[in-house]
């Protein structure tokens, strides 16, 4: 082999290596419906994205607020970092431990889509990368927009985090159970360390998450291969509605703690990296 044709193979594995099939709408009945491509410097389109803001759910370590999402040479970086925000909401003789800590010893940013972009059905596409360190708990994911949790349906299309301290990469569906606030779920739970057995060098490069939804099922992708599949006929809440026949909106998070594990050994910050969010409708 003569060194230019060693040099060629060497870039045409470096440039391939980290790329993967995008969903082609042209050879289907597919037509691109919306997309953030994150194209603009400086500040989350508020006109598609709206923020959460403090301790909101899990018992999760970090507070959410607006500084730590940036849009940044055409791709979202949403950062966790390590630094102590006072809780304004602070009381020390409540149960509620969204009040009783009286501070965030993290920061790290949650938006979502409600009330500005929801679906009902078609595919839906990430590209991102994450981080997959101790305590990371990054998340794409859709909610309904009618009913309460979990009778409005959960849909995660993708989810990393600790499973009996096992780091995991998920893909689950939520709806309601008997008894308020329980849910069913139809989980994917695949051990992180299978990816890296394929690829050591995974947690460096962006993935392809997708989700196709239609009235029958759910199915959910990495890097197009099949990870769940969700039979919508079974996802059926005690009073008789499923989740998943109404529109959903997107959420996408960083969070840390809870799931993720502990982040105290965890050097800071850390980023979750969106290239873009596209969906695709017949």
């Amino acid at each position: 082999m003569t060194k230019y044709s060693f040099l060629f193979l060497t870039l045409f594995f470096v440039f391939t290596s980290n790329v993967f099939a995008q969903f082609n709408a042209k050879e289907t009945d597919y037509k691109l419906v919306w997309q953030d491509e994150f194209d603009s410097n400086g500040q989350v389109n508020s006109a598609f994205w709206s923020f959460e803001k403090g301790f909101v759910r899990n018992n999760e370590l970090q507070w959410y607020q607006e500084p730590n999402a940036l849009v940044e040479d055409g791709r979202l970086i949403i950062t966790g970092k390590r630094e102590q925000i006072k809780n304004p909401r602070f009381d020390s003789e409540s149960k509620n431990w969204k009040i009783n800590r009286e501070f965030a010893e993290y920061t790290s940013s949650s938006i979502n889509t409600r009330g500005k972009y929801e679906f009902q059905y078609g595919i839906m596409e990430v590209r991102a990368k994450i981080d997959t360190a101790m305590g990371m708990w990054p998340a794409i994911w859709t909610l309904g927009i009618t009913k309460p949790w979990p009778s409005n349906g959960e849909i995660d299309v993708m989810e990393y985090y600790r499973v009996k301290s096992q780091a995991t990469i998920l893909a689950n569906a939520a709806w309601a159970d008997e008894g308020q606030y329980n849910a069913k779920w139809d989980e994917a739970k695949i051990p992180f360390a299978e990816f890296l057995e394929k690829d050591p060098e995974w947690p460096s490069k962006f993935h392809i998450w997708r989700m196709e939804w239609t009235d029958k099922s759910i199915k959910l992708f990495l890097d197009d291969e099949l990870l769940n599949e969700v039979d919508l006929a079974r996802t059926v809440n005690p009073d008789g509605s499923n989740p998943f026949q109404q529109p959903h909106y997107i959420l996408l998070n960083l969070a840390i703690g809870g799931n993720g594990g502990d982040p105290s050994g965890t050097s800071f910050p850390k980023e979750y990296v969106v290239d873009y969010v596209r969906v695709y409708q017949k």
